[in-house]
C-alpha cells in the first residue's frame, strides 16, 4: 500500500491559523461598523464607495470620515513590508520572528482602541487604528497551504475558491477540492467572526474589541511552533 506523502507547512500558512485570523478579520470589520460610526475598517473598497457617494451628495463631514481609514490601510501595508524586510535582513537567533512582531503591534493598537470612549473623534481614531491593524494582517499572512488568500476581506477568496471548484469538477482532482474547501472555510470563519461581533457589540460596547485580541494571542502562540504537518 502506497504511503501518502506529507507536506510540511509553516504555521503562518496553516489552515488553523488562517481560520482564526479570518474570524478576527470579520469580527473587526463588524466592530467598527456597529460600534464606531458605520465605517468598514477592513474593506477599503466599501469606504471608497461611501466616500464617493457622500462627496456627490455634498455631505462633506460624512465624506471626511472615510478618508483616514484608507490612508491608514496604505500605511499599514508599508509598515508590514518594512518589518518583513528588516526581519529577513537581520534574522538573529533567539529574537521574535517578524510576523510575531506584527501581531504584537496589532495587539497594542487594539488594546488602545478598547480604552477609547465611543463617539466623536475617538471613533475616527479607532477606525484609523483598526484599518492599520487589518493592513498589517492582510499583508503579513497571505497564504494558506501555498494558496494566496485574505483574512480581512472575502471577495478574492470567493473568486479563488469558486475557480478551484470549477477546475475540480472539470478535472476530477481531489487536491483541487481540498484547496477549494479551504477557501470556503476561511469565508465561513470570516462570517462567523462578524456574527460574533454583532452579538457582543451591544453588551460589551467598546470593550468588545478585546475579543479580537484573544484571536491574535492564539495565533501568536501558534507561531511559536515552527511548522505543522498536514496531508
Amino acid at each position: 500500500m502506497e504511503t501518502r506523502r506529507r507536506a510540511r507547512v509553516q504555521t503562518s500558512e496553516a489552515l488553523r491559523a488562517g481560520l482564526v485570523l479570518a474570524v478576527t478579520g470579520g469580527y473587526l470589520d463588524a466592530y467598527t461598523y456597529l460600534c464606531r460610526g458605520h465605517v468598514f475598517a477592513n474593506a477599503e473598497t466599501g469606504n471608497m464607495v461611501l466616500l464617493g457617494i457622500n462627496l456627490v451628495a455634498g455631505q462633506w463631514s460624512a465624506a471626511v470620515k472615510y478618508i483616514p481609514p484608507i490612508f491608514a490601510f496604505f500605511a499599514g501595508v508599508l509598515v508590514a513590508e518594512w518589518m518583513r524586510g528588516r526581519g529577513k535582513a537581520r534574522p538573529e537567533r533567539g529574537r521574535l520572528h517578524w510576523r510575531q512582531r506584527v501581531l504584537l503591534l496589532e495587539l497594542a493598537v487594539l488594546l488602545a482602541a478598547a480604552l477609547a470612549p465611543l463617539g466623536g473623534g475617538w471613533d475616527m481614531a479607532v477606525n484609523v487604528g483598526v484599518s492599520f491593524v487589518c493592513a498589517l494582517q492582510v499583508e503579513s499572512f497571505r497564504r494558506v497551504h501555498g494558496q494566496a488568500y485574505a483574512t480581512t476581506m472575502c471577495t478574492g477568496n470567493l473568486r479563488s475558491g469558486t475557480e478551484l471548484l470549477y477546475r475540480c469538477l472539470r478535472e476530477k482532482d481531489p487536491a483541487l477540492l481540498r484547496h477549494c474547501l479551504r477557501y470556503y472555510a476561511v469565508i465561513l470563519a470570516f462570517i462567523a467572526g462578524a456574527a460574533a461581533s454583532a452579538l457582543l457589540a451591544a453588551p460589551l460596547g467598546r470593550w468588545s474589541v478585546l475579543v479580537a485580541c484573544g484571536g491574535l494571542v492564539l495565533v501568536l502562540g501558534m507561531l511559536f511552533w515552527e511548522e505543522v504537518e498536514t496531508r
